[in-house]
């Protein structure tokens, strides 16, 4: 087993890997004018092309030769761009499903496909350059996402490439590391936002595989990322929010998602500036709830909506999320134990404390008596949302301190996941049509697995079963029928595609192989 001086080479090997880095950056700080020039006129269909482009010479040089030639006649902006930039493609174009395999076989011969090398440092690049090999998504997302990771890492798991999943644990640790948080992808365009907090329960996966050790070597990384998460804390007053976190009037601490960032996404540049615009609202406060959206992963949906219907009324700093603070828990449950492995009895108790205390709060806030269900609670109107959403399925997954009680509740929940989000090819994103991708008719592997997770650990099991068997179901169809696996799916009407979004819909896919290897795996695969 590995043991914990091991984790301290690798670390200042890392360090000594992020000296070799130039000076981070994101596109519209390096290329100025000339970045708003391009989003803007939507010189690529997709804003992420261009902050993904990798430039051909020096950015200055570049930006030299912009200055002179955008003043002649004959100036044609998007060629200018690809005689200047390496357009990326999507590395899954040129793969070819083999009609003969089976799902499970063409997942495992698909993690070659979305590997990556330890990257090289480009200047004037968007690219956070990683030290370990990493799984992408797939389709246009061409990096590593944080969430997405871990649900990647379930079927990596269920395909004994468990040095894969270290070597992602080791990424993520590197970015905490040298960039204070994870971003939300290792690009320079994410380090104002990071995404649900999920690098506890990567490293209790691992854990899980590796023994102890690995919850002593990651602490650090673990007690860093809480921090960020954290920041802030000893220093508001009752009623005050900073980043991101929230101190109710009566003392309580919870965590909201945000970015620090008062502009629009780089990569959704021209989306951002023209929903602002149209909201008549203030358009920082918008930049914020917009970039907050992406940091929850949920990005969009009419969970963060004051009406449910109009992005225009999106509102998700007002949010303190369910889903947020129950993995919060676990990142205090998992420190705690750390610390107990470590034999810092104190310490460990100060974290059990923490968690214990946030269960509490978690039931206090965000169990809705009404709904019979977890939903989100607004701390500026103080009351709790009535939207139901797979998020409020994550207490019953963490959460340990009264197993009779969760048991309990499982009963009635399961009501209103069978009444409000059961559909023939799994669970939607929401009970809402909103015409965003994170509503109903779509479903989405993260989502799947946290409700089935979730049943399962408060004696639901049956309703768990179903739920897995429908989603295997509905992605066996789609792959039999275009030997793709998507990033999304449409489970009301299985014989339709998913909708809704600021981009197509993508094939790979990294959390939806995972997930779906993974519930072979505990399922089955369902007759025909």
């Amino acid at each position: 087993m590995r043991k914990p001086v091991a984790f301290l080479l690798l670390f200042l090997s890392t360090i000594v890997f992020a000296h070799a880095q130039v000076a981070v950056e994101p596109p519209d700080k390096i290329y100025g004018s000339l970045f708003v020039n391009v989003q803007m006129s939507r010189v690529f269909a997709d804003g992420k092309t261009f902050v993904d482009c990798i430039p051909k010479k020096s950015p200055s040089e570049i930006l030299r030769d912009y200055e002179v030639q955008k003043k002649t006649p004959a100036f044609d902006l998007r060629k200018f761009v690809e005689e200047n930039f390496e357009v990326p493609a999507a590395q899954t174009d040129t793969y070819r499903t083999n009609a003969g395999e089976d799902v499970e076989t063409h997942i495992k011969n698909l993690w070659s496909v979305l590997k990556r090398t330890p990257d090289k440092v480009i200047d004037g690049s968007s690219l956070l350059p990683l030290p370990y090999p990493y799984i992408v998504p797939g389709g246009r997302f061409r990096e590593v996402y944080y969430w997405d990771s871990y649900f990647t890492m379930l079927g990596l798991k269920e395909s004994n490439e468990i040095d894969m999943i270290e070597n992602m644990v080791k990424n993520f640790a590197y970015l905490i590391e040298n960039y204070g948080h994870i971003p939300n992808g290792n690009r320079t365009y994410y380090l104002g936002r990071s995404q649900p907090p999920f690098f506890s329960v990567m490293v209790e996966l691992l854990a899980e595989v590796k023994g102890d050790s690995i919850y002593q070597a990651f602490l650090p990384s673990m007690q860093k990322e809480y921090e960020f998460w954290m920041d802030g804390s000893d220093k508001i007053k009752p009623g005050q929010a900073y980043r991101r976190i929230v101190r109710m009037p009566n003392g309580d601490i919870l965590n909201r998602y945000w970015d620090d960032i008062p502009a629009p996404r780089q990569e959704s540049y021209r989306e951002d500036y023209f929903t602002a615009l149209n909201s008549h609202r203030n358009k920082v406060e918008m930049y914020h709830h917009l970039r907050a959206a992406a940091e929850s992963g949920i990005d969009f949906s009419s969970r963060w909506f004051s009406d449910t219907v109009h992005l225009s009324s999106i509102e998700t700093t007002d949010f303190l999320p369910v889903d947020l603070n129950s993995l919060m828990y676990h990142l205090e449950l998992t420190i705690a134990k750390a610390r107990l492995i470590n034999k810092e009895d104190s310490a460990s108790k100060a974290y059990f404390d923490r968690a214990k205390s946030r269960s509490e709060k978690i039931d206090k806030y965000f169990w809705n008596k009404k709904m019979n269900f977890y939903t989100d609670f607004n701390f500026k109107t103080k009351r709790q949302s009535n939207m139901i959403v797979p998020a409020g399925m994550y207490p019953f997954c963490f959460i340990n301190e009264h197993p009779d009680y969760m048991s309990f509740l499982g009963e009635k929940i399961a009501q209103v996941v069978r009444k409000k989000l059961l559909q023939p090819g799994g669970v939607t994103a929401s009970a809402f049509m909103a015409g965003q991708q994170w509503d109903a008719p779509n479903g989405w592997a993260p989502l799947e697995w946290m409700t089935i997770w979730g049943l399962d650990r408060c004696g639901q099991k049956d309703l768990a079963a179903e739920i897995a068997k429908r989603w295997i179901t509905l992605n066996v169809k789609v792959y039999k029928e275009s030997g793709k696996l998507m990033e999304k799916y449409n489970v009301s009407d299985i014989n339709k595609g998913a909708g809704g979004g600021e981009y197509p819909g993508q094939d790979g896919f990294g959390w939806t192989n995972g997930v779906l290897l993974h519930l072979i795996k505990l399922y089955g695969m369902p007759a025909n």
